[in-house]
């Protein structure tokens, strides 16, 4: 982008019948709306949700709170429409869609069709426990950054002018912490948090067993063998919609702290993707302020929420779709024959 058309972008905010500046953050927005859609009348109107769910090996370990068979319970409860994340793509008439990358239904069978659901999994049994053994392979590995770039090329010719990005995976905690960790290279006190809610003995667990991850898989230097080895297949999911999101020049909304260790990934391999990017919220959960602090960007809220599903975006997304209207409909000085400085 020129740097003429972003200083056209702050004129265009400049003239609206405000003082300058004045709207704040809302201006940020649509100043990075604006530069991704290449026009100064940006539309975020279509907007979606995309949860990516998925079962984890490393949930085997002890390092939640939940046993794993709550991440099919809970797509079902997606489905059903009676989870925070219906609630509020509801409320906010945000669309929703449910995609399964690998989740372990034997206990809890997921429906062969639904409207909102996209059976596509990697593996279904889910990953590996990591402990001692890669998550996932190369090939599912890019099986499932393939799928969550399908989704944005989906949420394209849909017409979707704003994504945002959810998940649901019990164990998936304590791979975005390991994934932190190799990325950041910060303190594992500074990353590990307690997920699902787990005490203080579980939490002195889960650090433990991330700790001995890390020094098994302490060989891996690339980002995609990183993800490969303490990933999840709705990380690799994430990180893969980042990407093409980034390709596609649609904007997306991140959600929490997971949401937020797959814009890490996609970050070291791309570092453009935050271009695309817009960061809905600061989580309660340990390590999302650090990960954010370590992108260099900036959440729109801080709710002290930690429930992920996608919850965190919904609540931001009207947000986006204001900043954007505030560009595209907003009065100018000119327009509204209203005076914008004083006379000599």
């Amino acid at each position: 982008m020129s740097g003429n058309f972003t200083a056209e972008i702050q004129a265009a905010l400049d003239e609206k019948t405000k003082p300058q500046g004045s709207l704040g953050r809302l201006e940020l927005i649509a100043a990075q709306l604006a530069t991704i859609q290449e026009t100064l009348t940006p539309q975020v109107d279509r907007q979606r949700i995309c949860i990516f769910a998925a079962s984890h090996g490393i949930a085997a370990e002890g390092v939640s709170a939940y046993p794993a068979t709550v991440t099919a319970q809970m797509v079902l409860n997606f489905l059903a429409g009676g989870a925070a994340i219906n609630v509020l793509t509801r409320a906010n008439g945000i669309e929703l869609r449910v995609i399964d990358c690998g989740v372990n239904d034997l206990e809890s069978p997921l429906p062969p069709t639904h409207p909102s659901l996209r059976r596509a999994a990697i593996r279904p049994t889910g990953t590996h426990s990591f402990l001692d053994a890669a998550a996932m392979s190369e090939a599912e590995t890019r099986m499932a950054m393939a799928l969550g770039a399908g989704e944005v090329n989906e949420a394209v010719a849909d017409g979707i002018e704003l994504l945002g990005l959810g998940e649901m995976g019990i164990g998936n905690t304590t791979s975005a912490s390991a994934l932190a960790a190799f990325f950041t290279r910060l303190p594992l006190k500074d990353l590990i948090g307690r997920g699902t809610g787990i005490d203080d003995p579980g939490l002195a667990h889960k650090q433990q067993v991330i700790s001995q991850a890390l020094l098994f898989h302490s060989d891996c230097a690339q980002p995609l063998e990183r993800l490969a080895a303490v990933g999840g297949f709705e990380i690799a999911a994430m990180t893969g919609a980042v990407l093409e999101a980034h390709r596609k020049k649609l904007p997306v909304v991140i959600d929490g702290f997971i949401s937020t260790a797959a814009v890490i990934v996609a970050h070291a391999m791309e570092p453009r993707v935050l271009d695309i990017c817009i960061f809905s919220h600061c989580s309660a959960e340990c390590g999302h302020a650090a990960l954010l602090e370590y992108l260099k960007v900036q959440p729109i809220l801080s709710l002290e929420l930690r429930l992920g599903e996608g919850s965190g975006a919904a609540l931001a997304m009207p947000l986006v779709k204001s900043a954007a209207r505030i560009l595209s409909e907003m009065a100018t000085f000119s327009t509204a024959g209203v005076t914008d400085r004083e006379a000599p």
